[in-house]
């Protein structure tokens, strides 16, 4: 199938790029960025010129910022393409449901992807999970903004989401894997004085859950979610694509450039079974973090 991928920045050139053209489902059919482009893809700067000039392209890859995204998803759906939207959906729970409905009035697909939900370790931890009474969990989600992000200040701004945005990989894979459900009973957050988004994030669930986000970590990254079992303990590493079962490596590898390519994998046969696939549980739990949330200021923060 022909696929236009919208928005090219970082992720889409270090990630969704690779995916597709390792994909035997997919052929990169355009692009459309007012800066970024793809070697020997047509490319577009006007996305009603992209959907104008070419119908045969049945599939969009949204690839924005958050609070851009809904215009651009609302315009596909409405031309009759099948949207797929990079984590996080939306800038908002109601503007993807919005969404949702359209898709189903207009008979096709949207998929709202949770990329670290296709770490490798994933799978097996939620197979063994299924029969087990968890006690306790906590989630050690930390890294650069300045590796990840560099320079890119939407992330600070309102719709951003700030340390959510990697934060929400972790809880993804948290509701992705749990055998119950939890809910959120009380955050803190703090906020650089110059910034309109948290820099860090301190999260206490039900059921003995609790997660830290930190976009000020330098150096080795941490991305871990370890669980207290009536079996034993669990823990995932590399963002989900490690699995430890009492201290030993039992499944994965240490490499994340799967996760992609899963997920392009998936709206192919999401498109083929003419289906749709919308879960927002992660999205939840942070707009219940910046609800619930006690707000302090920290230090200026700076690129």
């Amino acid at each position: 199938m022909k696929i236009a991928l919208v928005g090219i920045g970082k992720i889409a050139l270090d990630q969704h790029v690779p995916a597709i053209a390792a994909a035997p489902e997919w052929e990169l059919a355009a692009t459309c960025s007012r800066q970024g482009s793809v070697a020997d893809v047509p490319a577009f700067s006007d996305f009603a010129q992209l959907l104008a000039e070419r119908p045969d392209i049945p599939v969009i890859s949204l690839c924005l910022p958050p609070v851009p995204r809904f215009e651009y998803a609302a315009m596909a759906l409405q031309a009759g393409r099948h949207v797929m939207l990079e984590k996080p959906p939306g800038a908002t729970l109601a503007e993807v449901h919005t969404l949702e409905q359209m898709a189903r009035a207009r008979g096709v697909t949207l998929y709202t992807t949770w990329h670290s939900r296709m770490a490798e370790a994933v799978a097996p931890a939620k197979a063994w999970l299924a029969d087990k009474a968890v006690r306790a969990a906590q989630i050690t989600w930390r890294e650069d903004v300045r590796k990840w992000h560099p320079g890119q200040d939407w992330v600070f701004e309102p719709g951003g989401m700030g340390v959510f945005d990697p934060g929400i990989n972790a809880l993804s894979i948290l509701t992705e894997i749990l055998p119950m459900p939890v809910h959120l009973t009380a955050a803190e957050l703090e906020f650089p004085e110059n910034r309109q988004t948290p820099i860090a994030a301190r999260l206490v669930f039900s059921g003995g859950v609790t997660a830290d986000f930190d976009w000020r970590q330098e150096g080795p990254q941490t991305w871990d979610i370890c669980l207290d079992t009536d079996a034993g303990q669990l823990a995932l590493r590399l963002g989900g694509n490690v699995l430890e079962l009492d201290g030993q490596p039992v499944a994965g590898e240490n490499s994340i450039m799967g996760e992609y390519p899963a997920l392009y994998a998936r709206m192919a046969a999401l498109v083929r079974a003419g289906q749709s696939e919308v879960d927002l549980a992660p999205m939840v739990h942070v707009a219940d973090a910046l609800t619930l949330g006690r707000r302090s200021i920290t230090a200026a923060f700076h690129f």
